[in-house]
């Protein structure tokens, strides 16, 4: 298995490259199949549809809720069983997945970061292709070739890509820069970390938030972005970057220093606590995916006036890229009923109800970007015209397992601030997956 995960792992990274535009153009076209079934029964297949994620609060919640909502609209036959465990962005969920998986009591569908993430499901054989359903949803006419293609696996798919994120986003408030004398942009890591020192002159005593582990390491993948470059860091998951190189060993001493600015964080805290310390302004900056910008939105915040965002100093021009997806398990109690919500997740409205809500931008090529507030326009400006790059943290660039060895090591480094201890870990970690 071991072989066929790093090939499939690499396949994601050079695709990554050269991954075309999954925003919206400017004038779609009508799709066939944009809005078809598979349901033979008007109203859905019938039966309870139960759906497992990790959606439980903030944004993603709304979003779910979204597609909650236009499910019962569009499937009245279905009965939607909302089956969501809280925390860690996902940490918690894949634990209780794995324990339902291996039991043989498998969701009619889970949530999935398209990418390498999969490919412990599918090697385990836990999920079923879904070629069939993408091919009704309108195929390559609709979903970019080479985003299939990262779902694909020995020629079959199986997931149905229900959005794009953005993972290398600072989120700042406005008033505390402005306080602190700070009225640009950082251009690189440097220059971020000058300014950190500004605002913590200026007496807010945390400049940058974090939450639990899962945060950190969403963190320091950025910071690893920004100090090697596009090609660098995507050598890291086929082996053709070491990770205990000189320019990783510059990023965990990066990554350290941003730490020596940040809140003490227990493992337990989630994304919507340090996004509040900045929407407050108890703290200046928050690193963390696009998912953020709905958070602001209920707090009733105006983009540049009490808040703003920028790409993580050193990574303009990149965009980091994950995607959640929805999958069919094997066994599941009731298949119909689970791609009848495949459909809805992959349809044009389905995604427009969705993205809206949750801060990201659609998977379809379809959606008129003038549906969706500035924020995501400029994502889906970004997706067409930067470089891409593969979350860590996300799914998209290494498997469960090898991110379960980075997050201890990360996890390890937040308590003993030992850098040749971390470079050493995560070198040690990467010996398993890439040879």
């Amino acid at each position: 298995m071991r072989n066929r995960s790093v090939a499939t792992v690499a396949m994601a990274t050079v695709v990554a490259l050269g991954l075309a535009a999954c925003g919206s153009s400017d004038e779609p076209e009508a799709t066939p199949g944009g809005e078809s079934s598979l349901a033979t029964t008007a109203g859905g297949a019938g039966g309870e549809v139960g759906v497992f994620t990790w959606w439980a609060a903030g944004s993603e919640k709304k979003g779910l809720d979204a597609l909650e909502a236009l499910f019962k609209e569009q499937y009245p036959n279905n009965t939607f069983v909302n089956l969501a465990v809280a925390g860690g962005a996902g940490t918690n969920a894949k634990a209780k997945l794995a324990s339902d998986l291996q039991n043989n009591q498998p969701p009619d569908s889970f949530q999935g970061h398209a990418g390498a993430e999969l490919l412990d499901y599918i090697d385990a054989e836990q999920i079923e292709p879904v070629n069939d359903v993408i091919d009704a949803l309108g195929g390559e006419s609709v979903f970019p070739k080479n985003l299939l293609d990262r779902l694909t696996v020995d020629g079959s798919i199986y997931s149905v890509p229900s959005n794009i994120h953005r993972a290398n986003v600072v989120w700042a408030n406005t008033e505390v820069l402005n306080k602190a004398g700070i009225n640009a942009v950082p251009a690189d890591m440097k220059a971020w970390i000058a300014d950190l020192e500004k605002v913590k002159a200026s007496g807010v005593s945390t400049p940058l938030s974090v939450a639990g582990t899962w945060t950190q390491v969403h963190l320091f993948e950025t910071v690893l972005l920004a100090d090697l470059g596009v090609e660098k860091y995507n050598g890291l998951f086929d082996g053709s970057t070491k990770w205990d190189s000189e320019e990783v060993k510059t990023a965990v001493n990066d990554y350290k220093t941003l730490l020596s600015y940040a809140n003490t964080a227990s493992d337990g805290d989630d994304w919507p606590v340090a996004t509040d310390m900045v929407i407050d302004g108890k703290a200046a900056y928050n690193v963390m995916g696009d998912w953020a910008v709905a958070q602001f939105a209920d707090k009733g915040k105006q983009e540049q006036t009490d808040y703003q965002y920028f790409p993580v100093p050193g990574t303009d021009g990149v965009f980091l890229f994950l995607a959640d997806s929805f999958t069919l398990p094997k066994g599941a109690k009731n298949p119909g009923g689970a791609k009848d919500w495949l459909m809805l997740v992959g349809s044009a409205e389905g995604q427009k109800a969705f993205n809206v809500a949750k801060g990201s931008i659609p998977a379809r090529t379809d959606v008129p970007p003038t549906d969706f507030p500035p924020y995501q326009q400029s994502a889906m400006e970004s997706f067409k015209n930067d470089q891409i790059a593969s979350s860590i943290q996300h799914g998209a660039a290494v498997s469960l397992a090898w991110l379960t060895d980075i997050n201890a090591a990360i996890s390890k480094f937040y308590t003993t601030k030992d850098e040749a201890a971390l470079v050493t870990d995560l070198a040690s970690a990467a010996s398993k997956y890439t040879g």
